[in-house]
């Protein structure tokens, strides 16, 4: 296998082909609105979930680069989270990946309906792919569950109802589940439902991985700077958020990312034998500095 930073960018580059392909063939109308969708969906970033589908289809030994709609969805869905999660009336960022968030370039009408518009089109991309047989049926259900009320909106909904109360470890852990972890776990599951395999392993390495996600970014949130992490470090204290450190102390989030970790290593011995770029990725996640 080649090493793992190589590995990275064969998936994120197939990724980045497919949309930069789909971005120049956008053509919605008025053009802000186009203008919007691909001003974020191509700001960059670590693109792990399509990197994540990619690669569990590669360890299945099933072919990724056949699974343009579901990828391109899953992107789409993240870009549109990461539009509204930026908004004032949510986190109220201005810098997303070292640009102006999409509100601060386009104005916050826009960019609420470019986010409306890219979650509209995941469900345009992944109906697309239904009809190819019931395994893509299964893994557009899973993505639709990670991304909606039972996933990701019931965990920023919840992240904005704790701020600034008083909560402690179950409730940090039902934010994280449902806002992160799902919709990191999300690409792993479809994956093995589109390979044949057993979910269970599949979701229990993502929802580790997407706990450990998370827990780093609140440990850069005290320890990051801006230039490395695009993005303003320490507003999660200054706005009260329910975070790991706020719950465990900087010493105990990083006793239980390593925790996380672990957790997410022992559940690819379910994967089969083709799992070290999935094992080396559980470390450069607990290793990253933006």
């Amino acid at each position: 296998m080649k090493d793992f930073s190589a590995q990275y960018r064969l998936y994120s580059d197939a990724f980045e082909r497919m949309l930069g392909e789909f971005c120049a063939n956008m053509r919605f109308r008025p053009a802000v609105l186009a203008d919007g969708m691909r001003y974020s969906l191509l700001a960059g970033g670590k693109r792990i979930r399509p990197v994540l589908f990619f690669a569990t289809l590669d360890a299945f030994g099933m072919p990724y680069e056949t699974e343009r709609g579901l990828a391109l969805a899953l992107e789409c869905i993240h870009t549109y989270s990461l539009i509204h999660d930026d908004l004032p009336e949510m986190d109220n960022d201005d810098l997303r990946r070292g640009k102006p968030s999409n509100h601060k370039k386009f104005g916050t009408g826009n960019a609420l309906l470019a986010g409306d518009a890219l979650l509209s089109l995941a469900f345009d991309l992944a109906l697309a792919e239904c009809g190819r047989d019931e395994a893509h049926l299964q893994a557009a259900r899973a993505l639709s569950f990670a991304a909606g009320a039972e996933g990701m909106v019931s965990g920023q909904s919840a992240d904005l109802f704790y701020e600034g109360k008083e909560a402690g470890e179950e409730e940090l852990a039902f934010v994280v589940e449902r806002k992160t972890a799902r919709l990191i776990a999300a690409p792993v599951e479809m994956a093995a439902l589109l390979a044949g395999r057993d979910r269970t392993c599949a979701r229990t390495y993502g929802n580790a991985l997407g706990a450990l996600f998370q827990i780093t970014d609140d440990l850069l949130d005290v320890k990051g700077d801006e230039g490395r992490l695009g993005k303003t470090p320490g507003k999660d204290s200054a706005e009260q958020k329910l975070t790991y450190i706020k719950v465990y102390g900087r010493e105990g989030a990083e006793r239980l990312a390593d925790e996380k970790a672990a957790e997410a290593e022992r559940a690819l011995a379910g994967f089969g034998e083709k799992t070290q770029f999935l094992r080396k990725l559980v470390a450069a996640v607990r290793g990253r500095e933006r």
